[in-house]
């Protein structure tokens, strides 16, 4: 009798009899450091490595991760696994199990981020002005390596692992898309990693609840009067305009909002005039903002709105907002479920040590993993990366972002661990409720 054949044996025999819940947790709790074993094979190891260089050196922007998907069915055709696609534009999803309920699911982001690379290595991003610097090639490979373990061990697994390989994170609500396709109907529960370099290799982060912050997107346009610089007097000028705008939306955190209510408004873009003596007839402005709670959140897009267009009409300025939500969807907070992030801390500290795990604190970044959280229960955490013998790693989203790749076995059993798991307890709580039933 194989290994996971064994450990659902004794979980359910356990659960028909208490007396022997020592064997059944040990079986339960060998699942996580026996997957990781199998990950850090030479072979394994050198294989996931090489997929996730090759993603990196070809990244593509949401909704255009045509090379990017065609490599994840080309790996999943290759070890015998079934999959939809296209799905939401550009996503596979795959499956692996007994095709039957119970059903969970697995998640990876796949696409890049519009930013030139300036870190010198021979697997550098072949794409002028296109790279991945959130760790999103990591995220695939590791999914991938999880197909690979379950496949392994599918006449095993108690149900059916849906693996979720999804386009658009990078503010294109792909996961949006994923919700809207159907896929998951039936689906019990999802689970979702992102690498980190601010946890040491080894160490996972999450916690319970309310984790990252409800976003939005906004841009606007003001227009004035155009004019020749020596001459102000005959012009209306919109740099000034918005000048002034971009102040005032700062006083929407400092002097509006609860201060123990986070919230975020950023600027990030200015645009307007092309010379030095010029007063433009235009300028263009875009920023992101930020809050934990739906209230506080559409208070500020109201707010938003009434600051830019009433403060451009001091300055005898016209102003139109648009909050862009058909390109960029408002994401909402990321909030993990009760339930399943006892689960993650059970698995998780099964492989790497309880001590390990880090309680973290909510963050005012945003995860587009929040719309499978609006559909099912739903569970996100963070894999660390950073070697403690190196330098301090650059953050997401930089030029100088790097993945220590010694993390991917680590992914890609925790997430084969979870699945298995879930499905095992599942599978084992069903059967048990149905003894029940039946003694009564």
């Amino acid at each position: 009798m194989s290994f996971l054949k064994w450990v659902s044996f004794v979980l359910i025999i356990h659960l028909l009899n208490p007396t022997l819940i020592s064997c059944s947790s040990n079986g339960l709790s060998q699942i996580p450091s026996k997957f990781l074993t199998l990950a850090k094979r030479n072979d394994f190891f050198d294989w996931m490595v090489g997929i996730r260089r090759r993603i990196h050196e070809n990244p593509e922007l949401g909704y255009e991760e045509v090379e990017t998907s065609k490599l994840v069915r080309a790996e999943l055709e290759k070890m015998g696994v079934s999959f939809k696609y296209p799905v939401a534009v550009t996503g596979v999803v795959g499956y692996v199990g007994t095709g039957q309920a119970p059903f969970v699911a697995l998640r990876a982001d796949m696409d890049a981020l519009p930013i030139q690379e300036m870190v010198e290595w021979e697997h550098k991003s072949k794409v002028p002005g296109k790279m991945h610097a959130c760790g999103h090639d990591a995220h695939t490979t590791m999914l991938l390596g999880a197909a690979k373990l379950l496949k392994e061990h599918e006449e095993e697994l108690q149900g059916t692992v849906i693996l979720v390989f999804q386009p658009a994170e990078e503010g294109g609500g792909g996961a949006k898309k994923i919700v809207e396709a159907g896929v998951l109907e039936n689906v019990s529960a999802i689970f979702g990693l992102h690498v980190t370099n601010q946890l040491a290799l080894g160490q996972v982060s999450s916690r319970e609840g309310p984790m990252l912050a409800g976003s939005g997107f906004f841009k606007a346009k003001i227009s004035g009067k155009g004019g020749h610089a020596a001459l102000p007097q005959h012009a209306i000028d919109p740099i000034l305009a918005a000048s002034n705008v971009i102040v005032s939306l700062q006083h929407l955190v400092s002097r509006e909002a609860d201060p123990l209510d986070s919230q975020v408004v950023t600027v990030a873009k200015f645009e307007g005039g092309g010379a030095f003596n010029v007063i433009p007839d235009s300028v263009t402005i875009g920023g992101t903002f930020r809050a934990f709670s739906t209230k506080s959140f559409l208070q500020l897009k109201k707010r938003i709105e009434q600051v830019i267009t009433r403060q451009a009409s001091v300055n005898m300025c016209n102003a139109t907002v648009d909050f862009i939500e058909e390109e960029k969807p408002f994401f909402p907070p990321t909030v993990n479920d009760k339930d399943l992030h006892q689960f993650f801390k059970k698995v998780s500290g099964d492989m790497l040590g309880i001590e390990n795990y880090v309680e973290m604190q909510p963050l005012m970044g945003s995860e587009d993993f929040s719309f499978y959280q609006q559909a099912i229960p739903g569970h996100f955490s963070f894999v660390g990366m950073q070697n403690k013998a190196h330098s301090p790693m650059a953050n997401p989203h930089s030029p100088y972002f790097e993945v220590n790749e010694e993390l991917l076995p680590y992914g890609a059993s925790l997430h084969a661990s979870m699945a298995t798991r879930y499905l095992l307890e599942l599978k084992a709580l069903t059967l048990n409720k149905s003894y029940k039933k039946d003694e009564l």
